[in-house]
């Protein structure tokens, strides 16, 4: 990557996670009475945001070619992950879906690594088979079905959210990599449909895309974001109230 558009990422994502500690200032109050610290969720991810930036600049030091050499490993070891929250007292069942695994006070997301290896097997692909990247097969038949082994397992736990986030990151790495962007375009709907469909028969979808059209009518349980939303909006506008109203 150009030394300019490496300082532009880096800049962006540090901005994001500046805006992101300054939003959680708005939790102050809830903290105070839930945890008895005003600072306790903004301590906590300043911590994260120290340890993200420690492995940000090392990972940044590691030649590319070894995340390409070794996708089949982060592969693999996602793939384990993600079957291991369906296994007793190691997955965590937690509003009706099981995506986490739980090591003692240590909690874990499997689908976030999964997202990681479906861009390094992606990005390893693509760069092996520059040459034919207007093969559909090779371009995004063996491809999606290998993507796929990731979605089925995330699926599975019903987690339909970070099922289209993989779905849509691998999208975008296979744009990248020269993919025929109507073929593309093709499986995007196909698998957009898919998902619908799926969220239409999972009751627990169902009533969260219904809190969401009708708020005020689950106001006290799953519509409570959105009504605290509807309430800021309302308050502050465009502008807000500024930090600490």
């Amino acid at each position: 990557m150009p030394r300019k558009s490496a300082y532009i990422l880096f800049l962006a994502v540090l901005g994001l996670l500046v805006i992101g500690i300054v939003m959680l200032f708005s939790t102050s109050a809830f903290a105070r009475d839930s945890h008895g610290d005003v600072y306790f969720f903004i301590r906590r991810q300043a911590i994260w945001f120290g340890t993200g930036l420690v492995a940000c600049t090392f990972a940044a030091l590691i030649d590319y070619h070894f995340w390409q050499r070794t996708w089949w490993l982060w592969f693999l070891i996602a793939l384990v992950a993600l079957a291991l929250c369906y296994f007793p007292h190691i997955g965590m069942r937690i509003n009706g879906s099981r995506r986490w695994i739980g090591l003692g006070r240590v909690t874990f997301q499997p689908s976030e690594l999964a997202k990681l290896a479906a861009i390094f097997f992606l990005a390893a692909w693509f760069a092996r088979y520059e040459t034919a990247r207007h093969n559909v097969l090779f371009s995004i038949a063996f491809p999606v079905a290998i993507v796929a082994l990731l979605a089925v397992l995330i699926l599975g736990e019903v987690d339909l959210g970070s099922t289209a986030l993989l779905g849509a990151t691998a999208f975008v790495v296979m744009f990248i990599g020269g993919a025929n962007p109507l073929w593309l375009g093709f499986g995007a709907v196909a698998s957009l449909g898919t998902l619908l469909v799926i969220a239409t028969q999972i009751s627990q979808r169902m009533g969260r895309l219904s809190a969401f059209l009708h708020p005020e009518i689950f106001k006290e349980d799953a519509g409570l974001q959105q009504m605290q939303a509807l309430i800021a909006w309302g308050s502050g506008g465009i502008d807000g109230l500024g930090l600490g109203n």
